[in-house]
């Protein structure tokens, strides 16, 4: 299962500068879909209803292009940007040898601790699994998923890991999961985890590398059902 984000609006850390504090409200609405692919970033709208003049908002917009997450076209404004079935696809081949790098590293670094806290996220995620609740499964497993890469303590790892994440959930891949269901999801994870246990960083590799792929077949699937009820 992919990784998701929060679905209420965050409040701004008021500790940040407002430049800042627009460009991760701005973020926010892009990754939960309440600005979906292709649509346009209207400057008067989103001014107003984050209280803000202009300028900030313009500069968190350069912010987000820089990411990938928003297009600017010349003479017709800002985008959220849309993410290819094809460039999805590299994305997930990136994304899978950075996850499985994270799972080598975690070979290292695991400790009763850690491992406690993993089996802990697995059981709390097979209880939401077995009642099908999806929505709370779905956030869970993102603090899941965010536990794991923050456990590595590389902090360019981290970074790169979640600008692949962000640019999935432009093509909307929150839905993979119902295509392989709760279970498998959890079943997968559990096999991750008892590969680091196990002290093995190929094996550990492998499980974290094979999760993301499976991930890509599943969105695969997806879109080739999808696909084929328009035919």
């Amino acid at each position: 299962m992919d990784e998701g984000t929060p679905v209420s609006e965050q409040e701004p850390d008021r500790s940040l500068s407002l430049t800042v504090q627009t460009e991760r409200r701005l973020e926010h609405l892009i990754l939960t879909g309440e600005l979906q692919p292709g649509e346009r970033l209207n400057e008067l709208e989103l001014s107003q209803r984050f209280g803000i003049s202009r300028g900030p908002l313009r500069e968190s917009m350069q912010a987000l292009h820089a990411k990938g997450l928003v297009e600017m076209i010349r003479n017709r404004g800002v985008f959220v940007r849309a993410i290819s079935t094809d460039e999805a696809m590299e994305l997930y081949d990136v994304r899978a040898a950075v996850f499985g790098l994270a799972g080598r590293i975690l070979t290292d670094r695991v400790n009763d601790e850690l491992l406690a806290r993993m089996h802990q996220f697995l059981d709390e995620l097979e209880v939401l699994a077995q009642a099908r609740n999806f929505d709370d499964y779905y956030r869970l497993n993102l603090a899941f998923h965010d536990y794991l890469i923050n456990a590595t303590g590389n902090s360019t790892l981290v970074a790169e890991y979640r600008g692949f994440v962000n640019k999935l959930h432009l093509c909307r891949a929150r839905g993979l999961v119902q295509a392989g269901g709760l279970a498998v999801s959890n079943r997968e994870h559990r096999e991750m985890v008892d590969a680091i246990a196990s002290g093995d960083k190929l094996r550990a590799q492998e499980a974290f590398f094979r999760h993301v792929e499976r991930a890509k077949l599943r969105f695969r699937s997806t879109v080739e059902q999808s696909a084929n009820r328009r035919d």
